[in-house]
């Protein structure tokens, strides 16, 4: 029988494959998009999701481009997050969760956390810059919560990393 905490993790595990194949399709829609607008120009009024970038194209093709391949860039880099977190799971035993592997991994992730924040600022700031230039631009901002989440799986890597210290020096001691 499964305690409540290995089933917990097994749910969340599941969550994040959903999650991981779930971004790589919008990444990938975003860029099979971009790909369809070069071979047929009409298709940038409706870009992706009713998302029309048609002003944006016609002002000019570059920030066109950079817009896109940060659009692209945000979904999948959450994806490569998804994906660490499932090598988390796949690494992380409850008998012996403290292991320099998990440590190692959960900074990955803050890391990645982190630098997902940079390009989401970027993008941000271009959409601001990209807004008052295009008359007609309808763009979203992302939100940027990522800084303060890549804080947090910051310190329980930190976290970690003590707890694999303390249970080796239990080890030599024992």
């Amino acid at each position: 029988m499964k305690t409540r905490t290995e089933s917990i993790l097994l749910v969340m595990n599941v969550l994040a494959w959903v999650a991981f194949f779930a971004l790589m399709v919008k990444a990938g829609a975003y860029l099979f998009s971009y790909v369809m607008t070069i071979i047929n120009p009409e298709a940038v009024k409706n870009f992706y999701a009713g998302l029309s970038l048609f002003d944006l194209k016609q002002f000019s093709f570059w920030h066109y481009t950079l817009l896109v391949a940060l659009m692209v860039a945000v979904p999948a880099l959450q994806a490569y997050i998804a994906y660490l977190i499932i090598k988390l799971f796949s690494k992380i035993k409850l008998t012996n969760p403290f292991t320099v592997d998990v440590a190692a991994i959960m900074e990955k992730i803050s890391q990645v956390i982190l630098g997902t924040w940079v390009v989401v600022l970027i993008y941000d700031l271009h959409i601001y810059w990209l807004m008052k230039k295009v008359q007609g631009l309808q763009l979203q901002y992302v939100s940027g919560e990522f800084i303060f989440l890549a804080g947090v799986v910051f310190v329980f890597a930190q976290i970690f990393k003590r707890g694999v210290e303390i249970q080796s020096e239990n080890e030599l001691t024992v």
